[in-house]
């Protein structure tokens, strides 16, 4: 574990306090991050309420007085990388 790590949005990172918790960092603020844990579909019910997001996530919060618990793993570009970019394809 590197003591001086600082986490940033798109890090994978394991948060070794003894409670399984790793994902990826969604937000940062100099007090706390949130790591999102569980990501999973929305019903068709809560899809057709709000179809802005099409998934539930669980995000979990870690303090900055934490952060020398986490576990840096990899980074990822962007949130979208697994999709194209509509701009380039002209979607």
């Amino acid at each position: 574990m590197d003591h001086n790590y600082t986490p940033s949005i798109n890090d994978y990172v394991v948060w070794n306090n003894g409670k399984g918790v790793e994902g990826w960092v969604y937000f940062k603020d100099r007090e706390y991050i949130t790591i999102e844990y569980v990501v999973r579909p929305k019903d068709e019910i809560n899809l057709e309420c709000c179809p802005i997001h099409r998934n539930e996530r669980l995000l979990v919060i870690c303090y900055a007085e934490q952060w020398k618990e986490l576990q840096y793993i990899k980074s990822r570009q962007s949130i979208h990388e697994k999709t194209e970019n509509c701009l380039a394809v002209a979607c």
